[in-house]
């Protein structure tokens, strides 16, 4: 992905530092979420996004009806880690966003045939995360 010579590794630093940057907005996004749960007011939209169940019908299947307030007061951490599906792995892992932060610094780091490969990778699955995000239920 080299260049000619003023700009050589220029893509490969936008491509990182735009994964790590996804990465960090996903991580603060998935914190608020897990700090709403945690104090027992998850919404559909905390649900979705961290189990990846998109349908609303589905979500009241896993987790039972909400209460008058539209919240799951109910809900823990673990409850949302078992019915967790690829698609909330994508959206709301921190190993994930973790994993592709290390990616990205191995990217800036050093210089193998092998790492803009790695860097794709990382852009691919933190897109994918983006992609899927978009569709949960509002």
């Amino acid at each position: 992905m080299g260049g000619y010579p003023p700009y050589a590794g220029f893509t490969e630093f936008a491509i990182a530092l735009g994964v790590i940057l996804s990465a960090i907005v996903s991580l603060l996004g998935t914190s608020s979420r897990k700090r709403m749960i945690a104090q027992g007011e998850a919404r559909l939209q905390d649900l979705s996004e961290m189990t990846g169940i998109l349908d609303p019908k589905q979500l009241f299947a896993v987790f039972g009806p909400p209460d008058m307030g539209r919240v799951w007061r109910s809900v823990t951490l673990l409850d949302i880690r078992r019915a967790r599906t690829p698609a909330g792995w994508l959206m709301s892992s921190d190993l994930v966003d973790y994993a592709c932060i290390l990616a990205a610094f191995i990217g800036i780091a050093i210089n193998y045939w092998l790492v803009p490969l790695l860097l794709l990778g990382a852009l691919g699955v933190q897109a994918a995360g983006w992609i899927v995000s978009a569709r949960v239920p509002k």
